[in-house]
């Protein structure tokens, strides 16, 4: 016979732990990818933005100007993983971050240079 739980939980409590818990897993495994661009790039600094039903990006600019990103589910998810991992944020990617970013051809082509007439990447 089953016995009644000892303490009263509301509806839907044990998904909501669940999926708590599977956020926390996330968040490490960013967090350790997180480091891992740092440690490659000399540390890095980020940023996150919201992009949608798609959830935050999480932009990380490294010491050396090599760029790349993950993305979260949620933005507490991404800001989780950016505190564990030690990432410095910025709350804005305004001109002096995004100064910090080096580029090269491939992105002068890739991100601007099919607008002002260059050779396309396609």
């Amino acid at each position: 016979m089953a016995r009644p739980s000892p303490v009263d939980l509301p509806l839907g409590s044990i998904r909501v732990m669940a999926e708590t818990k599977q956020e926390e897993r996330r968040a490490a495994r960013l967090a350790k990818e997180i480091q891992a661009f740092s440690k490659a790039h000399g540390g890095c600094e980020g940023h996150l933005a919201h992009i949608g039903q798609a959830g935050t990006r999480i932009v990380l600019v490294g010491a050396d100007g090599g760029w790349g990103d993950l993305v979260a589910r949620t933005y507490e998810t991404a800001r989780q993983a950016a505190e564990k991992a030690g990432l410095t944020l910025h709350e804005e990617f305004d001109g002096e971050f995004a100064a910090k970013v080096a580029t090269g051809p491939y992105e002068w082509t890739r991100m601007a240079g099919i607008q002002i007439g260059g050779p396309s990447n396609g």
